[in-house]
């Protein structure tokens, strides 16, 4: 295994983003039709927090992934984006090496990361990205 590799080679580089004045109905759909489960919230280039299916699944049934919209629809039209997203999330550098996200997302109990340069977004991490890394080293 390469001990020193950066997490810019797993990370996505094309991320999907949604800004904070967008309805919650479009976070849902790019979560559904992506098959995504975190979205940056971004304010111009500069990320000012973070969505996750998660997020959304507290404020409804869950059916809003389950292809029941009904009841849930009314909650996503009275929050807003800034309302439930994670403001300020934390962020890592493409620099930062896998081994060490491992152990941030291990002790800070989260599940993604947007990788941010000069204040700008370049990808997300996330957990799964992690491990499909370490169980490509064979371990």
């Amino acid at each position: 295994m390469k001990k020193r590799e950066p997490l810019s080679h797993i990370m996505t580089k094309s991320v999907i983003t949604v800004n904070q004045n967008d309805e919650l109905k479009s976070v849902v759909e790019k979560l559904k039709s992506n098959s995504i489960r975190h979205l940056p919230v971004v304010s111009g280039k500069e990320v000012v927090g973070i969505i996750s299916r998660t997020d959304i699944n507290r404020l409804t049934f869950g059916a809003l992934f389950e292809g029941q919209d009904g009841a849930d629809e009314a909650v996503l039209e009275m929050l807003t984006i800034s309302q439930v997203m994670t403001s300020k999330p934390k962020t890592v550098s493409p620099e930062l090496i896998i081994r060490d996200l491992a152990e941030i997302f291990v002790k800070e109990e989260f599940h993604a990361a947007p990788v941010v340069e000069k204040g700008e977004l370049k990808g997300i991490v996330t957990t799964t990205d992690v491990l499909k890394y370490f169980l490509e080293q064979n371990y």
